[in-house]
């Protein structure tokens, strides 16, 4: 990647909503940019596979049909990472479209790299901030399912705003699922397990998937990290959530 793709792509990923006077649309960010350095072939891979992987930020609609030449079931992941079980899962479901947002570039350009390792045409790339690309990208009703696996916790109360998992933006969420859409939650933090069953107990539109009204067992398609892995050897807990879109 030269540096005027590198220029563009850190544009296309920092750009912010503009307020009819001109000044930015201030907004509580649920993540911190790191500025993690590519290696050489997460930088080929950015390089060579963007123009066909990767989707460009831009305040207008995504046409899924164009972009994947086909009409499967779309689902998006929010933060997938390092692409591991994101690939994983698209490599299990070719009858299904994958759309993955992460802002970390070396997360993306390891993603990169392992779909076209694993050849896979049914996945496409972001590199944004999930909010805007949604308000501003995703069709209302064109999800077929949404997941958001070990978000950033935010554990200091104090930090609790910055949780991507808020009232609004689950309604966001539900707006752009289609009927009988279902989003998938999960975290290792019981805190913040318990701020999403409550975030989505009380949503309009969703119901909860769990025949107890709490959580659900990892479902088969959700792969386990080595990380999850090894915190569960640790005694840690995982919770998993699936709520359906209902209206």
């Amino acid at each position: 990647m030269n540096k005027k793709d590198e220029i563009n792509l850190k544009n296309s990923m920092m750009t912010s909503e503009i307020m009819p006077d001109g000044r930015p649309r201030r907004q509580i960010r649920s993540f911190v940019l790191r500025q993690g350095r590519l290696t050489k072939g997460q930088e080929h891979a950015f390089h060579a596979l963007w123009p066909t992987l990767g989707i460009d930020y831009r305040a207008s609609l995504i046409d899924f049909t164009q972009i994947f030449n086909n009409q499967n079931p779309i689902t998006l992941e929010i933060g997938f990472g390092m692409g591991a079980s994101f690939v994983e899962m698209a490599t299990a479901a070719p009858q299904e479209n994958f759309l993955g947002i992460e802002v970390h570039q070396p997360g993306v350009g390891a993603c990169l790299m392992a779909v076209q390792q694993a050849e896979l045409s049914n996945v496409r790339v972001m590199c944004h901030d999930a909010v805007e690309v949604l308000n501003n990208m995703i069709p209302d009703n064109s999800l077929a399912k949404v997941q958001i696996f070990f978000p950033d916790p935010w554990h200091k109360a104090k930090h609790n705003k910055r949780r991507i998992i808020q009232p609004e933006f689950v309604q966001l969420l539900r707006q752009k699922l289609t009927i009988g859409g279902v989003l998938h939650l999960a975290t290792d933090w019981k805190n913040y397990a318990e701020h999403m069953l409550e975030v989505l107990n009380s949503a309009s539109g969703l119901v909860n998937l769990s025949g107890d009204g709490m959580y659900i067992p990892r479902p088969d398609y959700r792969p386990l990290t080595k990380f999850e892995n090894r915190g569960l050897n640790l005694g840690h807990g995982v919770w998993d959530l699936q709520f359906e879109r209902i209206d």
